[in-house]
């Protein structure tokens, strides 16, 4: 006759977790491995693979006084100063304690076992990770909802801070990165309840996992909010049940990052992103089309070689230092000198590009204090990459121009020489991740990004057509540097090619280059 009967089988070589009995005569036998034990009061090393079987008196005689450690012979004490986890919860799902180790039995038999000194884990008994722990102890649907941990001691805790408020299924995985097969076993059991709670840590691993729960089970999915603490065993050990349970039972609804579905979601959308601020150019008919440079949008002004797309750019710029709008900028055709003196040329009205015209004209101290008048709000930042620096390096400078100095606008150009020494044939798609970054980091921080592309003859960005595709405007420069008359030869065409945040396009002016004072005006 059986006394304790349909208990996990303790030997490594079975791991069966209902088909182990004691019967009355003190006879333990397993009747799915067939393995027996002569007594109870006999002591034998269950980690072994091999075991004593009833009448080999080899193994009889090899084991003495055994007393076997389960989990209703365990005081709560003992747990209590674990992790305060009662042994009548341990009982409740078949939580088995051995010495220093605990072993949790998952539905097919599969054991995963805990060094508790340790803090380790290993499997035995067929052990697969891709199964539930405690899914067998509810039936699918029994409750509106299901509690999924990232570990079987947080489980544990789930369920005995809830039990005195709430009888619901808890579940946990066997780790923080379950895998395909899992959830293909789990989907139809989890499906048949309407919510799924996730109490997870807040950390990558976490975070990583509601995207997926909640990918693989839309509208269902609810996170609770562990704040301040790591987990849910973490508030059990610190007498804060009750705040567990709070934070369960207003646990919200979870989409992924990229996803936004409820009232709040939408409303924080409205209220707290920061609004594009357009910055008129000083081009009064390119301002008529785009209202101005934007910030969070990527700008691209394109031409082929040698038609003043520097000089534009310049022009932007200075403006901005007008408008005490604070810029970085880099010129990666020019000497930082020449990028400075530019900018000089017109806070003074005259070309002072070069230390001889300045010199000749005897403009030292005019140099002086009108570097003095573009620097002095510290609005103005000059950057350049050093040899062996590239995409990586220009995405960091940005992101620290606007996150630690506060820069509204960064100007570098050209795109192309962002990559210098690379392939023509790898330069294309390398262009177009680069492209993609930008147009991301420009919304992300809400900095304006502009850059100038080269094109080739029949106007297409020269290596990379995604440039364009990634800007939110496009600024197309036309100038005939042949003309006869020098008015038209240093006047360059504005026309807005593309133009996201306002749809309009086509003629945005014209811009006329002064041979003497090195600077451009609008033609009105």
């Amino acid at each position: 006759m059986s006394e304790h009967s349909h208990q996990p089988c303790p030997f490594t070589s079975c791991g069966s977790s209902d088909a182990f009995s004691w019967n009355t005569d003190g006879f333990g036998k397993c009747h799915a491995c067939d393995g027996g034990y002569p007594s109870k009061r006999q002591t034998f090393d269950w980690s072994q693979d091999k075991y004593p079987v009833s009448g080999n008196k080899e193994y009889e005689m090899s084991v003495t006084n055994f007393t076997p450690k389960r989990i209703e012979d365990v005081s709560d004490g003992k747990y209590a100063n674990m992790r305060s986890i009662t042994s009548k919860t341990m009982e409740d799902f078949g939580v088995l304690t051995y010495g220093d180790r605990q072993e949790y039995v998952y539905p097919s038999g599969g054991i995963k076992v805990r060094n508790i000194q340790e803090k380790g884990f290993y499997a035995k008994g067929g052990f697969k990770g891709d199964e539930l722990f405690g899914m067998n102890l509810f039936t699918a649907g029994s409750a509106k909802m299901v509690t999924i941990t990232e570990g079987e001691l947080d489980a544990l805790s789930v369920a005995q801070i809830l039990k005195s408020s709430y009888t619901n299924p808890v579940v946990s995985l066997p780790s923080a990165t379950p895998s395909k097969k899992l959830w293909e076993n789990c989907s139809d059991w989890l499906s048949s309840f309407d919510k799924i709670i996730l109490s997870v840590d807040y950390d990558d691993a976490g975070n990583a996992l509601a995207d997926r729960v909640s990918k693989l089970f839309p509208n269902k999915v609810y996170r609770v909010d562990h704040r301040p603490y790591k987990d849910a065993n973490d508030f059990l050990q610190a007498g804060k049940s009750a705040d567990f349970k709070s934070a369960w039972w207003n646990a919200r609804k979870y989409t992924p990052e990229n996803v936004m579905n409820s009232t709040q979601d939408f409303l924080s959308l409205y209220k707290d992103t920061p609004e594009h601020q357009y910055i008129p150019t000083g081009i009064q008919a390119l301002d008529d089309k785009i209202l101005g440079l934007m910030q969070g949008h990527f700008t691209v002004i394109k031409a082929p070689t040698g038609i003043g797309k520097t000089e534009i750019m310049r022009y932007l710029e200075y403006n901005m230092l007008q408008r005490e709008v604070p810029i970085a900028a880099w010129h990666l055709e020019e000497t930082k000198l020449r990028s400075l003196l530019g900018l000089v040329s017109y806070e003074c009205n005259d070309n002072l590009t070069r230390r001889d015209l300045i010199d000749e004209k005897g403009a030292e101290d005019q140099v002086v204090d009108a570097i003095g008048k573009l620097t002095k709000d510290e609005n103005f930042y000059q950057f350049y990459l050093s040899d062996g620096q590239g995409a990586d390096d220009l995405i960091d400078q940005i992101r620290y121009f606007s996150v630690a100095c506060g820069v509204k606008f960064v100007f570098f150009e050209p795109i192309q020489d962002v990559l210098v020494g690379s392939s023509d044939d790898s330069k294309e798609q390398m262009l177009a991740d680069l492209s993609v970054r930008l147009s991301k980091l420009s919304a992300e921080l809400n900095v304006g990004i502009v850059t100038i592309a080269h094109t080739n003859d029949d106007g297409q960005m020269k290596y990379c057509r995604m440039i364009g595709q990634r800007a939110s405007v496009i600024i197309d420069l036309k100038r005939d540097k042949d003309a006869d008359d020098l008015k038209e030869r240093n006047t360059t065409y504005l026309s807005i090619e593309k133009n996201r945040p306002c749809s309009e396009e086509g003629n945005a002016g014209m811009m006329r280059f002064n041979t003497e004072t090195f600077t451009l005006s609008e033609v009105i």
